[in-house]
């Protein structure tokens, strides 16, 4: 197999890697946390969900971004082609911030409150 074939299979396997963490991450999510959502304390419980599903999608998108990567640099590097992954990688960005403010309740940059 030459190397641009490779490179493209190790991308595609990396983005069907992403996919399948949040896809299990989210039925794991589910299952897990499923008693918590509907116990005493629904919103502590729903709350808890969320944040697990946000951490499997955050992880997902990272290796769907690295996937990207992979595909792009070394299969493509045309500037058009590059140009897309720019923009792919800055909405993969943008979400995954958001979802880290999901999670921790803080913006990434802000340091963890003293306990």
């Amino acid at each position: 197999m030459e190397f641009q074939k490779t490179v493209e299979v190790v991308g595609k396997a990396v983005e069907a890697t992403g996919v399948a963490v949040i896809v299990i991450g989210i039925l794991l999510a589910g299952i897990r946390n499923a008693g918590a959502a509907f116990g005493d304390e629904p919103h502590r419980g729903f709350r808890r969900v969320r944040q697990a599903v946000a951490r499997s999608i955050l992880l997902g998108l990272e290796l769907l971004i690295a996937g990207d990567i992979i595909r792009t640099v070394a299969v493509d590097p045309t500037f058009t082609s590059v140009g897309v992954l720019a923009l792919i990688v800055l909405v993969r960005t943008f979400i995954s911030i958001e979802l880290e403010l999901e999670i921790s309740g803080r913006w990434p940059w802000q340091r963890k409150e003293e306990q």
